[in-house]
């Protein structure tokens, strides 16, 4: 029997309730709009588009000097090693070389370069069309065209080779799996484990198929697609788990299936609105920072996080209602066998009896792993990382074994105003080039004598500009993929404080508003800097110092700024989770020992599956053949990993209790000024 028959009248309790009355309805509509555009997208097809450019950077400068000298179109090599000498191979080499002219969208096919031993050379294909404007069959056409050489070992490099030669991992699909029987676990019910992941699918792939029809409007980069599926199937699995269990805490109070669904709407429901908003906001952020390329990203993974929310408040209900009475005595059946909370209770106690003792644990542990973010070095992805064994990893090993390690990221020196017989004989007697081309015009193409991922080429960049080329007469730029790479990185820590203070502020500003405190909010942020700083100490001694087996090398340079975006709004998701239980405690009875205490018993089982759902799909993503989807997903698993054991387990608790009822201490006159925005009814 219902101890309770009149639910809360909240917007989102109301929302629900039409849900609930048109149940079917609701599912139709998500099921029309995830089938319409996932047709149309298909119909379309994609268009999306790699923007590196940064205006105004002394790259991009040659960048635009370059494009009216030099022809349009991508460009591929083709790689040739035979040990024998290329020479004794000739006939099969022309006669494979013939057909690749004769094929489609090929405007002409250089004579073969050799290496200084014969064994080694390439021939450059040129293209009539941008990389993303071939037909993906003429790539594959060109591709098997050019592996037919005889006996000489053939492999293929450049732009349009790394359209078809990157297949994705099984990353997406283990990630959904894990998070499937995290939730079995948490639920003992496939029925109740599957609600969440069908509301996230929905989401994701309704997002999906907008973003891929948008993309032919605005430019949307190659890797927003799988950065899209990343985000949204972790924070749609999670905003629906957070609802989902205070539906089932409703259940188990007394409500009836309806009642229960209206109030978890109600009051979980605003949490996920409330978070959601502030990871929408931290991605958002990036566009303070002006870099054109991260735009569309940042738009496209925010409206993923946007659908996420509609579909908790929307979808979710309405599958409850189909499903309820199924539901309800699996729920009543676990209930009976467990005592929800306990374990919690207890560790809650022991963290407040002795708080000193875990926070100094949790701060050691988040400052110690961020320590090694100081020695970040960011750089632009090329073939050297590419998979062993992938043929674009295979021509960049030929070229630098036959040309040397630094020709396939030569610098680019330009002048306007200078002698460009005297920059060559300058830069031919300067320490780390290997060789110097003779002059183009007014161009100088420089192969430095070390790797593009090496850090004394971009140790050399910076030299060239401070010390080589202002000796010589005249105004000298330089340019390159390394370049680019320490241009880059120059713009982003300019910019940084900016978007900090941004994202920072405006989060930190609405969790001031909900709570009613001014020390929440800075225990949030610092705590999400540290979470942040931590994550990307470990993806610089994975992947920049070569930890674990990885390749040491750069850090994709956009990688650690869309990280800060992402982690600091997943933090901010526990942080309300919590912190949202714990004030509805402290303002139902006034004790702030016993507000840490339930609030953590009644979050703790849901924050720490939450955390370990996103901690498998984003650790999933280490499967996929893209290094920066890896160390996208190593970060974000580290993040919210420390972030749901370490920081909301150990050190909110200890800090809450350190500040005992200072922690909801709000100056009147500000108490005054601030709108109104409570997370329970």
């Amino acid at each position: 029997m219902d101890t309770i028959t009149r639910p809360t009248g909240g917007s989102l309790a109301r929302l629900a309730g039409w849900a609930q009355r048109h149940r079917w309805l609701a599912v139709a509509l998500w099921a029309l709009v995830l089938i319409g555009v996932t047709v149309t997208a298909r119909l379309a097809g994609s268009a999306f588009h790699d923007d590196n450019s940064l205006p105004g950077t002394e790259s991009q400068q040659v960048v635009d000097l370059l494009k009216t000298t030099a022809q349009s179109g991508a460009s591929a090599q083709i790689v040739l090693k035979a040990d024998s000498g290329l020479a004794a191979n000739r006939a099969p080499i022309d006669t494979m070389l013939g057909q690749v002219r004769s094929l489609p969208h090929v405007r002409s096919v250089s004579e073969t370069t050799l290496s200084a031993d014969g064994r080694i050379g390439y021939a450059t294909v040129t293209f009539d069309a941008a990389s993303t404007d071939l037909p993906y069959d003429d790539i594959v056409k060109f591709a098997d065209t050019a592996k037919q050489a005889g006996p000489v070992e053939v492999a293929l490099a450049g732009d349009p080779i790394e359209r078809i030669a990157g297949g994705g991992g099984p990353a997406e699909g283990v990630g959904l799996l894990a998070a499937l029987v995290i939730l079995v676990f948490l639920f003992r019910s496939l029925l109740a484990a599957g609600l969440p992941v069908i509301t996230a699918v929905f989401a994701v792939g309704a997002t999906l198929g907008v973003i891929t029809v948008v993309s032919h409007y605005v430019d949307i980069a190659s890797y927003t697609s799988p950065l899209m599926m990343l985000v949204g199937f972790g924070v749609g699995v999670d905003y629906a788990l957070l609802i989902f269990s205070r539906y089932r805490a409703e259940l188990l109070a007394g409500h009836d299936r309806d009642a229960a669904a209206r109030r978890a709407l109600d009051t979980a429901g605003r949490s996920v609105l409330f978070a959601g908003t502030t990871v929408i906001i931290a991605l958002l952020g990036l566009l303070a920072l002006g870099l054109g390329g991260l735009r569309g990203v940042a738009l496209s993974v925010a409206l993923t996080v946007l659908m996420t929310m509609l579909a908790s408040v929307t979808l979710l209900p309405a599958l409850l209602s189909l499903f309820g009475k199924r539901l309800e005595r699996g729920i009543r059946r676990h209930a009976a066998r467990r005592d929800h909370g306990k374990a919690w209770r207890r560790l809650a106690d022991a963290v407040q009896k002795r708080p000193l003792a875990p926070l100094a644990l949790g701060l050691i542990v988040l400052i110690g792993l961020s320590i090694p973010a100081a020695g970040m070095r960011l750089g632009f992805a090329d073939a050297s990382t590419d998979p062993a064994g992938s043929t674009t990893r295979q021509a960049y090993d030929l070229l630098a074994e036959g040309f040397g390690p630094g020709f396939t990221g030569p610098l680019a020196v330009v002048t306007e105003d200078g002698d460009a017989v005297a920059l060559q004989r300058k830069l031919a007697s300067t320490p780390g080039i290997a060789r110097v081309l003779p002059p183009m015009g007014e161009t100088v193409l420089v192969f430095p004598t070390t790797s593009p991922q090496d850090e004394a080429t971009a140790e050399l960049v910076t030299r060239l500009r401070t010390d080589v080329l202002p000796a010589l007469p005249g105004h000298y730029l330089v340019g390159g993929s390394v370049a680019a790479a320490t241009d880059f990185a120059g713009a982003v820590a300019d910019r940084l404080p900016l978007f900090v203070l941004v994202v920072v502020g405006l989060s930190a500003l609405l969790l001031m508003v909900v709570f009613r405190s001014v020390l929440i909010p800075l225990k949030a942020a610092l705590l999400n800097l540290l979470s942040i700083g931590a994550s990307l100490g470990v993806m610089t001694l994975v992947f920049g110092d070569g930890w674990f087996g990885a390749q040491p090398g750069p850090i994709e340079a956009f990688v650690p700024v869309m990280i800060f975006a992402i982690v600091f709004g997943l933090s901010m998701d526990y942080e309300v989770f919590l912190v949202s239980r714990m004030h509805e405690e402290w303002r139902r009875t006034g004790d702030a020992r016993l507000a840490v205490r339930e609030g953590l018993a009644a979050t703790g089982g849901v924050i720490t599956a939450a955390g370990a759902i996103m901690v498998l799909v984003f650790g999933a993503f280490l499967l996929d053949p893209s290094r920066m989807l890896a160390q996208f997903g190593l970060g974000l698993a580290v993040a919210v990993l420390l972030d749901a054991l370490v920081i909301r387990c150990l050190v909110v608790p200890a800090i809450m209790r350190l500040l005992g009822a200072r922690a909801w201490w709000l100056p009147r006159w500000l108490d005054r000024r601030l709108p109104h925005f409570a997370l329970e009814p």
